[in-house]
């Protein structure tokens, strides 16, 4: 049977949207280290499930550029975007096309964004965008603009805070607008060829900040130290790495194997003074292989982490004791509040494991403005409609073992604590040396004195086990490390019968 004519012009030109029909500048993108806008969501993506929005749609730039050049040059005005499944779960993908005028944002492509924006928000489907970019556009002709401070969709895309997942992923350079893109989002997964900033070279230059190269704006091990990034991907993994963090927003797993949780009984070391590291007690009582750290080169005395406890999505938050003993520092409160927020409003049951000597002290971290960074992980903590979950490993001191327990002891639906674990108004020795300063003041020889003090100190570690904190009922119980996730999981088992926990749908701060 012949094709009618007028579909075969469909098919043609849909032929010119394809990384088929521009060759060379795929193998010069390929051969710099990047993918296509279109190898990147087909990797994402399930076979043959995704539909396109505005694929043939050029850059508004008829006055200046001949129709052959634009439809060559400007496919899909440098934006490509649609409704897919992921291990058949319905989502959006969208992402800029670094071929198109290096993914900027053009008029044309801000009316698609917001269209799919728009049926993202209707549909409350979680969203992967691919990001990269260099920001806005000049030079569309066709629509008359002056300052195009009218653009709707960075506020379309913010306002979708906390009413779906969303997800950027950053493998190029991402400046000004798409770097606003990537901003906004839930959680951000950059390679280590990427380069983030709110202005690009030409702006940089043109502000009369002096010549700067592209990778020098925003480097990966910045972004990483500075918080911007969750996850740091190798070059060839940024998709499977989104494809990982998606998954905890798409529902409850059905298989899943639990780690021997008899090493979790040597897990902590005796006595307050040998760090450790925390990841290994993560990573036993949540699924295999389920575990996946956000920001941990950001505040990392602070580790924050998505994993699964009989298949079902649990954000973790705990005290690494290897940085700052442990302590709750500013960077740590915000980190830490931030996190909350984004499990409260999708739906995340929250584990606390808390080993701190407590608030971070001292003029110099007073400097940090540490009393209001603190204090929003009590707030973020206090608004939360998820279940919160309380273990203390070791130490659980003063103000920072509150907040991390949501303002008291008895704020989690249950804490739970493991047999060697003190807990206290404040550091034991602190506290010695504060209470018995009199005392104290009057033994003349120090080596006396400080016998003391360790005397004394002991005397208050056998009267702050958690047996004895438990024997008051200021916690609910003391169990041995190995029955921990059975505990957990029956915790929230309670809290999700017939499937009832859901989010609160609030805004998470980008911060």
């Amino acid at each position: 049977m012949a094709i009618r004519p007028e579909l075969l012009e469909v098919l043609a030109r849909r032929a010119l949207t394809e990384d088929s029909a521009r060759p060379e500048a795929v193998a010069r993108l390929h051969e710099r280290g990047g993918r296509t806008a279109r190898e990147n969501l087909a990797e994402l993506v399930d076979e043959g499930s995704f539909v396109e929005y505005g694929r043939f749609v050029t850059a508004a730039q008829s006055q200046r550029r001949p129709l052959d050049e634009l439809l060559d040059r400007t496919a899909a005005d440098g934006i490509v975007g649609g409704l897919a499944t992921v291990d058949g779960h319905p989502v959006a993908a969208l992402s800029y096309d670094y071929l198109v005028m290096a993914g900027t944002q053009g008029m044309r492509g801000h009316r698609k964004t917001d269209r799919l924006l728009d049926v993202i928000d209707r549909l409350r489907v979680p969203t992967v965008f691919f990001a990269a970019g260099g920001g806005g556009r000049p030079g569309d002709t066709d629509i008359p603009l002056v300052s195009a401070l009218d653009v709707t969709t960075f506020a379309a895309w913010a306002r979708l805070s906390g009413r779906v997942p969303r997800i950027a992923v950053v493998e190029d350079n991402c400046f000004a607008g798409n770097a606003v893109i990537a901003g906004c989002s839930d959680l951000i997964v950059a390679t280590e060829r990427a380069s983030l900033g709110m202005g690009g070279p030409a702006m940089i230059a043109g502000g009369g900040l002096g010549d700067v190269a592209a990778a020098d704006v925003g480097p990966i091990e910045v972004m990483e130290a500075n918080g911007v990034v969750d996850v740091v991907a190798r070059d060839d993994d940024a998709v499977g790495t989104a494809r990982e963090l998606l998954s905890y927003f798409l529902g409850r797993t059905t298989a899943w194997t639990a780690p021997d949780q008899a090493s979790l009984r040597e897990a902590v070391p005796e006595g307050e003074r040998t760090a450790y590291d925390l990841l290994p007690i993560v990573e036993t009582l949540c699924d295999e292989d389920s575990v996946t750290v956000l920001r941990p080169g950001f505040a990392p005395e602070l580790l924050t982490a998505l994993g699964r406890i009989e298949g079902r999505t649990v954000g973790v938050v705990g005290n690494d004791t290897r940085h700052w003993a442990g302590a709750v520092t500013a960077d740590a409160g915000d980190k830490a509040a931030r996190f909350l927020q984004l499990c409260d409003a999708h739906g995340f049951p929250v584990v606390s494991l808390v080993d701190t000597p407590g608030m971070m002290v001292g003029p110099d971290a007073e400097r940090t403005g540490l009393v209001r960074h603190t204090s929003r992980l009590l707030v973020a903590a206090a608004r939360m409609e998820v279940p919160l979950l309380g273990v203390v490993l070791r130490r659980g001191y003063g103000l920072g073992a509150q907040a991390m327990l949501g303002g008291s002891t008895h704020e989690p639906l249950m804490t739970i604590a493991w047999p060697g674990a003190h807990l206290g108004a404040m550091g034991l020795e602190g506290a010695v040396r504060l209470s018995m300063r009199r005392e104290l003041e009057e033994i003349a020889d120090p080596d006396e004195r400080e016998a003391r003090v360790r005397d004394l100190t002991a005397y208050a570690q056998a009267h702050s086990t958690a047996l004895e904190v438990a024997r008051h009922f200021e916690i609910d119980d003391v169990v041995d490390p190995a029955e921990t996730r059975g505990i957990l999981a029956r915790l929230l088992d309670a809290a999700d019968r017939d499937g009832r926990l859901v989010g609160s749908g609030r805004p998470v701060d980008t911060w």
